[in-house]
């Protein structure tokens, strides 16, 4: 781990943590250095990420304890109805391209923050992102990889193509990349505030590219968009107190799945043994069962979200469990009723606020369609749309689809702890192995980031990927049980990277941790040994 007394910024890739760094170390509260880094990460991991996408964020203030969540997650189109979807012949939401575009509520969510719980100026957290993008940055490997395995994708629009593809190739590793185009949408931001996105210069070109490959996106959409501050739900976890944000956010999932585990001795268990990965993966398929059927936009349809994160419920959930066998035909419950590709960062201050944040464009450089005259990707955050006018998440016009991307963030007694986990549907069930490994297996949070996971990014069935780390025998053991095991490599970008931060309320003291499935590292704020930062 990193530990100091000053701020640490954990992110996805170094750079976007050393700029937080500078931000905390410049007075910036943990918001602040938050959106510096994420803007830089638009930019330095386009794939992932971008003011073409969404966010969500759950902050902590030491000083009084509270705990704020934002959703800035966009909603669809006015114009975008299951019936214009069908007279396209659609049976399913597409997974690209203009009619899987949804608004997106990314910089609207930064302007909330700021107003906020920022310090520093509105404009100067822009300036890492800007210098980087006229300057140029090196790209690094994992990135790299990310972006060449998204070629034929970038290929398919002209501007990403022109952009995103320098000399007909993704860059290499150390190649200088820039986007003078992203610097002045950066720019215009840092000036004008979100307004220049939803109602400004950038909004006629979010337009003008829409209108050109016949979407539906229209001014109002745009223009009326708002995000929106929400209530933490949360569950006890052997003591613990976890918190994720509630639907349209898969954070529930995350939440049913600690709750069923809770009722087994994982303590007694070793992390990646046998047991502790049987019983793991069966509550995985229960939970997520339930993510599936229930989870939707909490606007349009009733939800059973107290029902679903019940210790009753889990009980109940439980106990179809069987010790010795895999389910391959799980179902989703009734629970009683009641009235992506991504980044994550996470960054405490020297004040102990911890901020937990997650964006996307959801599937790897979002829709595929780029906004011409400003060089970012537009997110397909409507390919999760039901076409099933039934289904709680069917697509309507503005309602927000059912989300991948979740920060959390969990304490116990004087230990405060930010944390999050990349990768579409990997996330909540990695959220809960992560929680495990610190509760039951009494890991740090770096180890915990680091321990051998496994996910499941399929409804249904027996297959589950597994890091090949887990033993060879404890991988024979699932296989006699009845899992079909897809064996990935060491540290397998499949389980997700992820950051972590948490803050010591009686020493004052922090900590940071940084998954090695990503480029990123956890830096912390420099303290003024040479005297006060020049202004």
């Amino acid at each position: 781990m990193v530990i100091s007394r000053h701020g640490i910024a954990a992110t996805s890739q170094t750079l976007a943590s050393e700029a937080a760094a500078q931000v905390l170390a410049r007075g910036g509260s943990a918001i602040d250095a938050a959106i510096a880094a994420n803007a830089l990460l638009g930019l330095v991991e386009p794939m992932s990420c971008g003011i073409g996408g969404d966010l969500f964020v759950i902050y902590w203030e030491s000083k009084t304890g509270k705990l704020t969540g934002l959703n800035a997650s966009g909603w669809s189109p006015r114009g975008l109805t299951i019936e214009f979807m069908k007279s396209l012949g659609r049976d399913a939401m597409p997974q690209e391209g203009i009619h899987s575009v949804t608004v997106p509520g990314c910089v609207d969510g930064w302007e909330r923050l700021h107003k906020r719980f920022g310090r520093l100026s509105w404009r100067e957290l822009f300036q890492p992102a800007i210098y980087y993008a006229e300057e140029g940055f090196p790209v690094t490997e994992i990135i790299q990889d990310t972006w060449k395995s998204a070629t034929a994708k970038l290929w398919g629009d002209e501007a990403g193509r022109r952009i995103f593809l320098p000399e007909d190739k993704p860059p290499a590793v150390g190649q200088i990349f820039r986007n003078h185009r992203l610097a002045a949408a950066y720019k215009l931001i840092a000036a004008q505030g979100a307004a220049a996105f939803y109602k400004g210069d950038i909004a006629r070109a979010i337009l003008k590219t829409s209108a050109r490959l016949g979407g539906k996106m229209s001014a109002e959409d745009l223009a009326e968009f708002q995000s929106e501050w929400v209530e933490p739900v949360s569950t006890e976890y052997r003591g613990w107190k976890v918190y994720e944000l509630p639907p349209n956010s898969q954070g529930i999932a995350a939440l049913e799945m600690l709750n069923i585990l809770e009722t087994f001795p994982l303590f007694n268990y070793a992390s990646a043994s046998l047991e502790d990965l049987h019983l793991k993966i069966e509550a995985q398929k229960l939970a997520y069962q339930d993510l599936r059927r229930y989870v939707a936009d909490p606007r349009f349809a009733k939800l059973p979200t107290a029902g679903l994160i019940s210790k009753s419920y889990a009980r109940e959930r439980a106990a179809l469990i069987h010790r010795d066998e895999a389910n391959c035909a799980p179902a989703p419950g009734k629970p009683p009723s009641t009235a992506g590709d991504t980044i994550y960062l996470s960054v405490v201050d020297r004040d102990g606020n911890i901020a937990s944040l997650i964006q996307s464009v959801y599937l790897s450089f979002g829709s595929g369609v780029v906004v011409d005259e400003y060089g970012f990707h537009l997110q397909n955050r409507g390919a999760l749309f039901e076409l099933d006018a039934e289904h709680p998440n069917a697509l309507e016009p503005r309602k927000r689809p059912l989300h991948t991307i979740i920060p959390a963030f969990m304490e116990k007694d004087n230990i405060h702890i930010g944390f999050g986990i990349m990768g579409g549907y990997n996330q909540a069930q990695a959220h809960a192995q992560f929680v495990s490994n610190l509760v039951d297996h009494n890991m740090n949070i770096q180890a915990a980031l680091e321990a051998p996971r496994f996910t499941k990014l399929t409804f249904g069935g027996c297959d589950v990927m597994i890091e090949n780390r887990v033993p060879a025998g404890v991988r024979e053991g699932l296989a006699a049980r009845g899992h079909n095991l897809e064996v990935l490599a060491d540290f397998s970008g499949w389980m997700g990277g992820g950051q972590a931060v948490l803050h010591m309320s009686d020493t004052g003291v922090n900590y940071g941790a940084s998954s090695p499935r990503k480029d990123g590292a956890a830096v912390p704020e420099a303290p003024p040994y040479f005297g006060p930062h020049p202004r």
